[in-house]
């Protein structure tokens, strides 16, 4: 095999170089003999004593993956070696796909006249006016990047909705039915009280429902209550039979 002469400064990155040893040396990307690539290229960075630090700092670095990558391959059914060479292989893939897909965007582009319209400018003082503490300012910028304290919870505010008594359907059903018997009630607003924990609230219109349900009990278009009596119809009946559940 004849021998090839490259120079790091014509490629932009190690993987490049690699493409390109691959292609002059008529590899298959898929099947690619790792151990003859790898010693390729470790020669080529080698030999390279022209380039800059700079410049060889990422194809040195290359290099050493590329050397520890072959210390795992002269392994006997070495899984790291395995993994490696796909992660290896996938990434030339990419970068050939990437590659080729940029040629042809650029050649695409040939020719193709691009307008651009000169900056806006902005009407008014472009000068903040308003002025704040440099805190406030890096209280904000926190806040921005996500490294703002949360605030801390206050065990008070969640006081109401721990020590709430809980109300039954079933108890708010008698309190409606002796309600509208003693004719305490006679609207639907009449059976909910703002002072009323939320649970009460809850299970009133769960019992509301289910009176309704069950035929006893009427709402008229106004909200006035009407309160059945006596033997319901077969269906009524039915349905008041059903049972229900509790909050």
């Amino acid at each position: 095999m004849a021998a090839l002469t490259f120079h790091l400064a014509d490629f932009d990155g190690p993987l490049e170089l690699l493409l390109a040893l691959v292609q002059a040396h008529k590899m298959d990307l898929h099947d690619i003999p790792i151990l003859e690539l790898i010693d390729q290229y470790t020669r080529v960075v080698a030999a390279d004593e022209g380039a800059g630090p700079e410049t060889a700092s990422s194809f040195i670095e290359m290099a050493a993956r590329l050397v520890e990558m072959k210390s795992y391959l002269l392994l006997p059914r070495s899984r790291e070696a395995e993994q490696l060479k796909q992660e290896l292989t996938g990434r030339l893939i990419e970068y050939d796909r990437c590659r080729r897909l940029a040629a042809q965007l650029a050649a695409r582009a040939q020719g193709v006249c691009v307008y651009t319209r000169p900056p806006a400018r902005a009407d008014g003082p472009a000068l903040y006016p308003l002025r704040h503490s440099p805190m406030l300012l890096a209280g904000c910028w926190q806040a921005m990047a996500g490294r703002a304290r949360p605030r801390p919870v206050d065990p008070e505010a969640f006081e109401p909705l721990v020590a709430a008594p809980f109300v039954s359907v079933e108890s708010r059903v008698v309190h409606i039915l002796r309600a509208l018997t003693a004719g305490r009630a006679g609207r639907l607003d009449e059976l909910f009280s703002p002072a009323q924990e939320l649970s009460a609230t809850v299970a009133t219109f769960l019992a509301v429902l289910e009176l309704v349900r069950a035929g006893r009990l009427e709402i008229a278009d106004d909200g006035a209550l009407t309160f059945r009596r006596g033997r319901l119809p077969r269906r009524a009946a039915s349905l008041q039979e059903e049972p229900y559940g509790e909050t």
